[in-house]
């Protein structure tokens, strides 16, 4: 062996020794692998699907923290008067069953 360090790790790498051990431990094909058999996910039974309601729809609309206030007070009012079925929704459509849009101001 050399003197030199990056001589000295050249020769160490040049040896048959070293090849073979690389070509036995890193480059050999490893064994085939048996295949797993695939396993199908467990998955509930769905149900079948019901038709969907057309006399309604699901809707987002925004309001002002204030007003929301104010209509969930009113709900709470009409179901500690007897209203147990009162929601903010029914309380929505009874107000607009009565409303007189002649007097709703143009600024409104």
């Amino acid at each position: 062996m050399s003197n030199e360090p990056a001589r000295a790790m050249d020769e160490l790498f040049e040896g048959d020794e070293v090849r073979e051990v690389l070509r036995e431990a890193f480059y050999k094909p490893s064994p085939a692998a048996v295949p797993k058999p695939v396993q199908k996910p467990l998955v509930k039974a769905k149900r079948k699907a019901k038709p969907k309601p057309t006399h309604y729809e699901v809707l987002c609309i925004s309001m002002y923290r204030d007003d929301l206030s104010r209509l969930d007070a009113e709900v709470a009012r009409l179901k500690a008067s007897g209203h147990t079925k009162m929601s903010r929704s029914g309380l929505i459509r009874f107000a607009l069953d009565h409303m007189d849009t002649s007097k709703l101001p143009k600024a409104y």
